[in-house]
This record gives C-alpha cells, structure tokens and sequence, in this order.
C-alpha cells in the first residue's frame, strides 16, 4: 500500500521521500542513500542537520546495516511505522521504496509517549511472528559472499537499538494486511470477485430412501460461477442420467426416483466445483449413504430361568442401522420397563439386572429399536423371566423391609462388575466429542457407584452423572481430559474397582484458516493455514482445485510450509487457492481467493449526516470509505486547518474521529477525506453541540394526610431545540395519570391522597439525545375523618387532545409511536385510535390505523412499504372523542415490489364491439412503490392465443374491435418501480353483446330526502313523478330527517327553484340535469343516526346482484368505506363517535361515477349536559294539536250517531208519512226524517253543498250486508250509518244511500 503522512505532537505536516534504489545494492555489500525529509521549510539531509560532523558515519553506517538486513522486504507498497528516538522525535509514516529512513543525529524528540505506545505494541507480538521473521531473515545474504552473512546479522542485532527491531517487525505484519470489501450490494456487484462456496451440505450426508436426494452446493462470485461435479474422485456427467438435474442458478444436484431406480445405486463421494474466469472453489467431499432400517431376525426365545439374588443381562442385539437406532425396553402390552439403580439399561441396549427379585417375572421384556429417518419402531420377541426362589410367596411387605434380601432368604455377596469386565480397559474419544464412560456392578444388596480420575478432580463444568450414576459423561473433550479415571461400587459386603484408560485424540482443527486477500497492484500478501490435530496433520495446498506443485510456476509466489507470500502481485495473479489439512480421523479444506482491485476511493455512508450531541460527552464521527489501495484517510474541522488528531481527538484505523470531551467551540462542519493513488473522496458530518437536560426544582419527600392534595415539582431546563418529555414513574413503573391525577409540565398533582397513593415517584425528563431524573417519596397517614369526594360533582367532559406525538425505534416495517395522554376531564379514558395520512394518494385524508386500549400510550406500528406516514392520535371517554393530536412527523418506509393485485376483476361490453376491464385500484398501503400500474393481459379463451397486454395508469381499459359475446382470459397485475407484483389469477369477461335490451326506468315515488331545522329545510334531492333531479346540497349542521312533501320542479340554466306546499327554497349556481330514461342512478338516501351507529337506505334503479359502496368522512377528515352486497339494506355502520358530524354519499362499486347526492348527519352525544324544555319543541307542539283535532272529530261523530244513526232507525220507505198505526220500536221511539233536508234518490250532496248526479254510488252494504261498521283504505268510517235495506229493494231500480260523516255533517247545516 502506499501512503503519506507525517504526524507529529504539534501537528505539523510534511512529506518524507526515499530515494530509489536499484537492487544491487546490498549484493554489492553497499546500502541505498539516507532518504531526505521534505517539510515545508525545504529539504533536510544528513548533512544539512546541525549537529557534530562524527554523527554523520555513525548513521550511514546503521542505516546501511538496516538496509541490507531488510533486502527481501523492502519492496514497494510497504507501510512502516518508525518511532525516531534522537534529540528531536518525529513519527513519520513515508513513502519506503528500498530502505528504511534512518534518522539523524540533531533530531530533538519531545514525544516518548507515543514512542513508547508504540515499542509496547512491538513487543507483544506472537512468537509466530517472531518465527517468521526468523525464516525471512535468512533468505538474503547481505555483503560479499553468504559467508559473511551471518556475522553482520549478529553485529547489526547486537548493534540496533530495540526500537529498529519494533519499527522492523510491525513492517513486517503489513505481509498480512488485506482490503476487506464491505457488505454494501453495490460495491458487491461492481467488484470483480472469484468464486466463494456459500452452501455445501454435510460430509457425511445420510438421506431418506423415500425422499429424492438433494445434495447442496451454493457459490457466489462475479460473473457467476458454473458448477461441476465429481464422483470417486471421477467426473460425474450429469446429462447422461435422466433422474439426475442441477438447479438453476446453483450447483445443488437434485437425485429424482418418482420415475423409478434404486437410491443405493447413487452412494458414493461427492465434491462440487465452482468455477468463473477468476478460479475454481470446491466444496468438502460429502460422502452419500442412504438410510437403512433393517427388519429384526425373527428368533424364539426360551423362558429365562434365573435363581433370585442372581444377576441377570438380557441382551437386545439390534440390527445394524443407519443411522444407529435409539434402543428402549418394553413390556408387550407397551408398558415401559421401571428402572433404578438395581435395574437399568446399559449404552449398548442390554438391560442390566444387578440382582433378580421374584417381583421381576411379573412381566415380560421386549427389546424395541426407533429408526431416525424412516419414523418407524421394530420391537423384538419378549423374554419372560421364571425366577427359583425359596420364598415362593411374593409378599408386598416385604418390599420396603429394611433387610428385604435377607427376610426373603437371598445370600448377600460382594460387588461384581457386568459391564465391562474386569478390572481395567480404554478408550479412545476424539476431542470435541462426548466422553461417555459406563460401569455396571452385580451384587447384594445393590451397590453403589462412584467415579474418580486419577492426579486431579472430575471437570465440574463438563461432568454430569447419568443411569444413577453408572455412568459419567463429559461433553466437549479437550487434551486435558485424557488420564485415567475409575468407577468404585461398593456395598456393605465389600467394593471393587475398574480402572479405565481414556486417550484423547483430535481430527483437524483450525488454528488459523485462510482467508480471502484482497491487494491492490503491486501490494504483498500472505496466505496462512495452520491446524492442529492428534496424531499433527498434514498441508497440501491446491490452486483452482489442482495441486500446487502441478501449476504453471508463479515468480511472485512463495510457499513455506503453512504460509503462501505473494510479492509485487499483478492482476494476472488472482485464483483459488485450497488447504486441505488431514489425519486419520478426518480432514478440514478451506477455500481462500486472491483478488487484485484497482478501485478509487469511495465513501460508503451518507453525505451530509447531521450528528447531535450533548455538551461535555464523548463522540465518534463516523466515516466509512472504501478503496484499493488502501486510501488514506484525514480529517478536517470547517474545511481549514490541519490533520486532526492527537489531543483531544483520536482518529481509528477504520476512519472514525472521536472526539473525547465535547465544548461548545467543537460545533461545526468536519470534512473526512480518504486518498490514494487513484484518486480521493471526501464527505461532510455536521457536528451540532446542545445543552444538557437537567431538573434545577426536583420532586421532594412529602407526608400527606389521606384526602388530601399533593402537588410533586419536576422543573426541567434543556436545549429549546430539543423536544422535552416528562413522564412519571410510581415504583419504578409507568405511572397511569387517572381523573384524580393532573401532569402538567413542570408539576404532578394528586387529588384525594389514598393509601396506595404511597410510594416512590420518579420524574424522568428526556429529549431525543439525554435524559434527566429526580426521585421523591410520598408517605400516606390514616386518618379517621371520610374524605368527601370532591371529584364526585365535577361534571364530566370530552378527553383533551392527545400532545407530543414522538417516533422511535425506526424499522424496515415497522416504527413505536408515543404520545402524552391529554386531561381525561372526570371520565377515563377507555380507548387510543391512532390515524395515518399519508401525501401521495389520497393527501390530506386520515385513515384509522389501529386502536389500542387508554392505559397505554406507546404502541408498535406495523407500516406498509413505500408511504409516507404522518400519524395522530384520537382519545375516546365515554362522553366522546376528543380533538386529534397535532401530527407527528414523517416517516417513509422503503419500497418493495407489490404482494398482491387488485381485485374485482371483471370484464363486460359496454357495445357490441368491445370490452370493458374494470378493477378497483389498489390504495396506498398496497402500492408498495412508486409509479404503480397496472400490466392488463387478455386473449381470447378457445383460441389460445398469445396474451395481448397494455400498461395502464388507471382502473379500467376498453379492448375494442371484439367480436360479439365472446369468452376472453383477463389478467391484472400490479407493478411499480421496484418489480411486479405476484403472478395474476386469470378472470373470465365477455364481450358486448348485439343487442342490449332496454327497460323503462322505474316511476320513482315523488320522495325527498332533506336536512330539517328550527327554522328553514333545504331539500338535497327532489323527484317528480318519473324523472330524479338531484340538487346539490347546502346542509347545516342540524340533525337529518326524512320529509315526504309533493314537490314541482323548474329547471333552468342558472336557478333551480323547487316549489313545496311552504315557503319556496332557491339554490343558485347549479346546473340541474334530468336523468335519462335508461340513466341508472341513487336516490332518495336515508340516514338515522344514533350516538355510535346509523341506518343508512337509499333507492336504485340497478339491476339484481349489484353491489355499493358507503362512504362517509368525519369532522376530523378521516375517510371510511364499507361494502355493501346486493339487497343488504339497510346497512348499519357501527364505528361512528359521538356528537361528530359525517358527511356520506352511496356509489356503485362498479362504476364510482353513478353516486348519490352527498348528506350531511350528526351522531348523538353519549352525554348532554343542556336538556331543551320538550314543551317548546316543534314536534311536540304538532303531536298536541293532532291529538286536540282527533278528539273533536270523535266528538262531532258521537254527537251525530247520537242524535240521528243510534235511537231514531230509518224507515225502509222514507216517502210514507206517520201515521198513527205506525208501531213503536221496543225502546220507544220513533223513526224520524227530516224532508227539507233529505237529498233526491240517485243523487249525492257534494262537498259545497250543491247535489250533483251519482254516477257510481258504491256503499259497503252492497258488497258486506251493512250492519257492522268498518274502516276504508284512508281510514275514514263507513257502514257506521247505513240504513239496511231488504233482499228485494236492493234489487229495485231505486239507489240507496249510505249516509257518510261528512254527509252527516252538512246535512245538520
């Protein structure tokens, strides 16, 4: 790498130069020149330094003692740190061609501390450097001759001060100093790169014989890489076999058997190749076996014949699977065998008794194998125990007798082991694996085990005791582990012991694995791959996946041992390069590439980042470049000045400046910029300084009587640039502000101190950047008067707006939202409905987002990709909403290409000639992008043709030139500017038809639907007999009622006046425009609203199966829709809040064009604290006098029925005078007529008292007998006065007449 810089304890700058030098300088036995110092006072030499003229030999000769020792590394691109110790100290990092610069004599340090920072760092380098360094030192004789090669190494080792030997070994470390590209895609995919494995399956891969085979190889590089595969070491031609594939885009094999073949056939050993015009990265060998479940050899077993005491193994021999099965003991009913320390299995499946009872042939056993892959368990025949015992009779109590095996006459014997035999063995464990040691004892009574190690105690961290305790194991084996360790059983008869022998190998393991280097031309580098392993592994190193003695020799390529040096690398030096280290217990292989990039720096974050701080903090401005060669990177504050670093600043080697103790003065614009021989870059932080939050009034301790008031001072100062926050905490919890609580700013109230108002109280104040707290103890006493309740009478009122809506934890998806609950005002607060808006859609309209309940005030927000979000926030009591909180601020989710398409597909001819796509347009929490549009895709369905397609910006499109009534696959998908949205579904439409029969509309009922007040009505939609004329609404916020009134209409050009039996009404400045007969259109709409919900109906002139859309938007612009079906009135909307005003109108959902008029209603408050007096309401006032005007119309009828139709019957024949033989009726009295008054036969009294000819006198008594009084259609009474008339002068020429009220009525005039 190259660089320049020159840093010292006073900032200055400066450039070193070194003088090139050819080769043959130290061949010659002659070192290169002293380098010159370039500053900005001039050039310094040797000679040109003030000082004695015997320091001059002095240093050449050092300097070319330096210059020879360093011969094979003082190549180009070397970074070195030298720390000059002479009279004047300057840390220099230079421009080093062939040398190092030595430094003169008059030189005046004044800076040791760095010096010595920098000596310490040299001296705590690895002994593997050191060993490095060892074999380096050799590889170039310095001098005449390599004879004298090794008495000038030790005289310039005896000779150099320490700090050459640290400048010399931290040169040497920049061998292994790499570029490393970062995660950014865009520089990923810019970069040329060779291949990398990304995804390999395991080495030793065992597959379900059911399932196809999938062995997995996934590389990544650019261009990308094509794969291969071999077999046993041979190519596998994956086209010759027909059930063998590659996935696209990968490497994985994919083994198909659906179409038959035998998956042992493809066992074997695996390797993949990855391969592009960079090199070849390969995988591990993956070793393929397919699983195996053998079936259990059938075998008859004999009963075992056991004498009680005895021990007793029975063995379970499993087949050999594959893998091992998981080995249990049953009975054959499926009942699990009990075990304890007397009766157990053992790890090779055998089950162990240490001493048979009689209570052990109560049961038979039977050995079962679980097979992994194939989910299945094989279980053996069941062996059935007879136990010879000399006391036949099993009784229970002696179970728990303290002395059982005595009082059952068993002989005690001394401890025997089972497993394993004898009294010593080994065992070999690799390291990393389980350590699993077993030992089973016979005897009577049962005995005891105990484990012990030899020289040392059990790992107490690894070492669990399993199977009471026969067995020990140890996870994760280390070398320590290995020795010897014995298990002791023991019981009152005597113990024995087995010593066991464990031997601790290891397959290879990672000391230090190859990594990807990445040089710039002409740059040094190193591989290294070193492994451990037990017994020492072995290196074979490969290039491109063949063995490196076997490729085209390479001049700047070295290998020593586990270390490959590459020097004065060249583009045409990039490859794959592959350690494979291996013992006999296994082999690890890693793949490390070579790149070689040419890049210019690049700033990797954003430009312009503003950075705010508190005063007096510490700080770290951020800077992260890229490039090849390694830039330089420096600092600058307001683009002047020098390089800043030292004091109180510190610059990382990843380019961050800290700054260690932040002041006022530290306010301004840094400049980072990153330099190399390619070219620079430079980015900008803005470092803004803000005073810190404190509480200057804390919260103090207080003791309050119950029933009293409390009031907590928080007063706070911060950065008035800063948004403030106090919230409270009660015992360290979030503390819920209820009615007898009152947050101000700087204050918390308590009204009614109770017992549980006890406790701690914390006032946290916190900005976005710092936050302050003050903590106070409130004391409760008791006291015996009752408190009033002086709550109990504040009346009760809408929550306050919610305040200081605040944006936090800022995701992908997702973001927190808090607020500040305003003043509940006497009624708690019982729910938060939380609103988005967002501006590229629909601007300036609010949309319910979720609710949440009111004893929270922080809620996680999922958000949609690609909109713009403001929120606000809606309190809910249960008087009513409150106000909306002012809104928050902005957030943009990232885009993504849409997850879904519209819906409603459809397709329907409008002529005989085209078809019209309609669908409904996505919203924006489904666009996910900008740009959204619609790809529409159509053919015709018999033919199969190819898809016709169009991209549309809106939500429809009209195919013309269609033949007629014809079946056509439609498709919709949605795009934007990050991808197309999810494959379609295909929708069946059909083109217009030939001819499209027409109706007449529907005489519509002559039905207005208005707004009705105190004092005026304004009809919003007038009809006449069959024509409907909507008139633009002027509504006032009164409460909507339905008037039925009989209405004329007079259109003009200008004026509309609509005529009514009242006072006439004139809206001016519309147009109205008369329906055409076969015009569809809304109507007559109705709303009746309640204080959460309404009923909403309205009239159409659409056919059957049509469906609607209500839509309505609150006083708060928050806009809702709700679909309706076909015939589903009324429909009832049930989210609405109290005392708020609502705006709807009703459209078809296929054409939002056809809508109704818009209304204008209000919900009821939950809550009223103003009653009006019912007696000055109009609507009481007519109920009044309609009920006083049916009182005196029943009151004129009973008066006539009683002076003429009750007492006085009329006779059949009206023209025969009284006679005195006329009998009376049985109640005395007489039929009685009046002539003067009795109108002519066939003819009727009108209304104004002129008689007129009957034309068609129709009376209830011809077609009901008279008699019983009835009601007609309009309500008025008939048959209550009827004369009744014989069979034979209702068949006379003469019409009879039924006397009506109103007849009555005229004829008493």
């Amino acid at each position: 790498m190259r660089r320049l810089a020159a840093r010292g304890a006073a900032g200055d700058a400066g450039e070193v130069a070194a003088p090139a030098a050819d080769s043959t300088h130290c061949a010659q036995g002659r070192s290169p020149s002293p380098p010159r110092l370039v500053t900005s006072s001039g050039i310094y030499s040797d000679a040109g330094m003030s000082g004695t003229d015997q320091s001059r030999p002095r240093t050449t000769q050092w300097w070319q003692e330096i210059s020879c020792w360093l011969g094979p590394f003082s190549s180009r691109s070397f970074v070195c740190f030298l720390p000059f110790f002479s009279p004047r100290l300057i840390d220099v990092c230079a421009i080093w061609d062939t040398g190092v610069l030595p430094p003169t004599a008059d030189w005046k340090g004044a800076s040791s501390g760095v010096a010595g920072a920098r000596l310490n760092e040299a001296e705590t380098l690895s002994s593997i450097q050191e060993a490095q360094l060892e074999r380096l030192e050799v590889a170039t004789p310095c001098g005449p001759g390599s004879r004298e090669r090794g008495p000038v190494l030790r005289m310039a080792r005896q000779q150099l001060p320490p700090w050459v030997h640290a400048a010399i070994l931290l040169c040497l470390l920049s061998l292994g100093r790499a570029i490393e590209i970062p995660m950014d895609p865009s520089i990923q995919n810019e970069l040329s790169q060779p291949p990398t494995i990304t995804k390999q399956s395991v080495k030793d891969h065992i597959v379900d014989p059911r399932d196809n085979i999938l062995i997995e190889c996934e590389a990544k590089g650019n261009p990308a890489p094509s794969f291969h595969w071999t077999r046993n070491s041979r190519f596998f031609n994956i086209a010759k076999d027909p059930r063998v594939s590659m996935k696209r885009r990968s490497g994985t094999l994919v083994i198909d058997f659906r179409s038959g073949g035998r998956p042992e056939e493809y066992e074997g050993e695996y390797q993949c190749f990855a391969r592009n015009k960079f090199g070849t990265a390969l995988s591990n060998r993956i070793r393929l076996q397919v699983s195996k479940s053998p079936l259990w050899p059938k075998e008859n077993l004999d009963p075992v014949v056991v004498q009680e005491g005895a021990p007793l193994t029975l063995q379970c021999n499993p087949p050999p699977g594959l893998p091992s099965p998981v080995i249990f003991w049953m009975s054959s009913t499926m009942d699990p065998i009990t075990q304890d320390k007397r009766v157990s299995q053992g790890h090779n499946g055998d089950l162990y008794f240490s001493n048979v009872m009689l209570q052990d042939m109560q049961t038979d056993y039977s050995c079962n194998a679980r097979f992994h892959f194939t989910h299945t368990i094989q279980q053996k025949n069941a062996f059935t125990l007879k136990v010879l015992t000399n006391h036949p009779h099993n009784d229970s109590s002696l179970r728990n007798h303290p002395d059982m095996y005595s009082a059952r006459g068993v002989a005690e014997r001394t401890p025997s082991f089972m497993y394993p035999q004898g009294t010593a063995s080994s065992q070999m464990v690799l390291r990393g694996m389980d350590l699993l040691l077993e030992c089973i004892a016979s005897g009577v009574p049962t005995p005891d085990i105990a484990w012990y190690k030899k020289g040392g105690d059990l790992p107490s961290d690894k070492a669990k005791f399993e199977n009471f305790n026969k067995a020990l194991r140890i996870t994760n084996v280390s070398e320590e582990d290995s020795g010897e360790y014995f298990c002791l059983a023991s019981n009152k008869m005597g113990s024995i012991r087995h010593t066991i022998s464990v031997r601790v190998k290891a397959a290879p393991y990672w000391l230090d694995e190859p990594k990807n280097l990445i040089l710039a031309p002409g740059e040094d580098g190193r591989l290294v791959c070193r492994a451990s392993g037990n017994p020492k592994p072995t290196i074979q190193w490969m290039v491109n996946g063949e063995p490196l003695q076997s490729a085209p020799p390479n001049p700047n390529r070295e290998v020593a041992g586990d270390t490959i040096i590459f020097r004065d690398t060249q583009i045409s030096s990039r490859a794959v390069y592959q350690c494979n280290t291996s013992n006999e217990h296994g082999y690890l292989l890693a793949n490390a590439f070579v790149s070689v990039l040419d890049v210019p720096p690049r700033m990797l974050s954003p430009r312009n980042q503003l950075i705010r701080v508190i005063l007096y903090n510490r700080t770290r401005l951020d800077c992260p470049f890229f490039g090849s060669p390694i830039p330089t990177l420096r600092w600058f504050k307001n683009g002047q000045g020098s390089n800043l670093d030292g004091g109180n600043y510190h610059v990382y080697e990843n380019g961050s400046l800290e700054i260690k103790m932040i002041h006022k003065e530290d306010q301004g614009i840094y400049t980072c910029v990153a330099t190399n021989i390619l070219g620079k870059a430079e980015n900008q932080v803005r470092l803004e300084v803000k005073d810190p939050t404190r509480i200057f009034r804390m919260p103090e301790d207080q003791v309050a009587k119950r029933g009293t008031t409390v009031q907590l001072e928080c007063r706070v100062k911060h950065d008035p640039s800063l948004k403030l926050t106090v919230s409270w905490l009660k015992d360290d919890e979030p503390l819920y502000i209820g009615n007898r609580m009152k947050k101000e700013d700087d204050s918390l109230t308590i009204f009614g101190v109770a017992e549980r108002d006890q406790g701690s109280y914390t006032c946290v104040a916190s900005t976005e950047l710092d936050q302050d707290l003050a903590k106070a103890y409130l004391t409760v006493l008791a006291d015996q008067a009752t408190p009033t309740n002086r709550l109990a009478a504040l009346p009760k009122g809408r929550p306050d707006r919610p305040r200081d809506l605040e944006l936090t934890d800022l995701a992908e998806r997702s973001v927190r939202l808090t607020w500040i609950p305003g003043d509940d005002n006497n009624s708690p607060i019982t729910d938060y409905v939380v609103q988005f808006e967002e501006d590229q859609f629909q601007p300036g309209v609010w949309h319910d987002h979720s609710k949440f309940p009111g004893s929270v005030n922080s809620a996680v927000l999922q958000l949609s990709p690609y909109v713009n979000y403001q929120f606000r926030v809606i309190a809910i009591n249960e008087v009513g909403s409150s106000h909306p909180s002012l809104p928050s601020e902005r957030y943009r989710t990232s885009g993504a290409p849409p997850e879904s398409n519209p819906a409603d597909v459809k397709g329907e001819g409008t002529r005989k000639n085209n078809m019209e796509i309609t669908w409904t347009p996505m919203n924006a929490t489904s666009a996910f992008g900008p740009n959204l549009r619609y790809i529409v895709k159509w053919r015709r369905r018999e033919t199969r043709e190819s898809w016709n397609n169009v991209t549309v910006w809106g939500s429809r499109y009209v195919v013309g030139q269609t033949p007629v009534y014809v079946p056509y696959e439609i498709r919709v998908q949605a795009e934007n500017d990050f991808g197309k949205g999810p494959e379609p579904d295909t929708v069946i439409g059909y083109s217009g038809e030939d001819s499209t029969p027409t109706a007449a509309p529907p005489t519509l009922p002559p039905t207005t639907v208005g707004t009705v007040s105190s004092t005026d009505a304004t009809v919003t939609a007038a009809t006449t007999e069959a024509t409907t004329v909507p008139i633009i609404p002027t509504v006032a916020p009164a409460t909507i009622a339905t008037t039925t009134v009989a209405t004329t209409t007079t259109t003009t050009a200008a004026t509309t006046t609509t005529t009514t039996e009242g006072p006439p009404t004139t809206t001016t400045g519309t147009k109205i425009h008369e329906s055409a007969p076969d015009e569809q259109s809304i109507w007559n709409v109705t709303v009746l609203p309640n204080s959460k919900w309404a009923n909403i109906t309205w009239k159409h002139n659409f056919g059957p199966g049509t469906d609607f859309v209500v839509e309505y938007i609150d006083s708060n612009h928050t806009k809702k829709s709700v679909p309706v079906k076909a015939q589903a009135q009324p429909v009832q909307l049930t989210d609405l809040y109290p005392g708020m005003t609502y705006t709807l109108r009703v459209y078809s959902r296929d054409n939002e064009g056809i809508s109704s008029t818009v209304i204008t209603f209000m919900t009821s408050t939950a809550y009223t604290n103003n009653q009006a007096d019912i007696a000055t309401q109009g609507w009481f006032i007519g109920l009044m006098c309609a009920i006083a005007l049916l009182v005196l119309i029943l009151l004129i009828v009973c008066f006539i029925k009683r002076s003429r139709g009750g007492k006085y019957p009329v006779r059949e024949k009206k023209d025969v005078p009284l006679g005195p033989e006329d009998p009376k009726e049985e109640d005395g009295s007489f039929d009685y007529s009046d002539e003067d008054n009795k109108p002519l036969q066939g003819s009727q009294t009108s209304l104004d008292g002129t008689i007129k000819q009957q034309e068609s006198d129709d009376s209830l008594v011809d077609y009901g007998e008279g008699g019983e009084g009835q009601f007609n259609e309009d309500g008025s009474f008939i048959g209550q006065y009827t004369v009744k008339k014989d069979k034979e002068e209702t068949e006379g020429n003469e019409s009879s007449e039924a006397t009506s009220p109103v007849n009555a009525i005229y004829s008493l005039a």
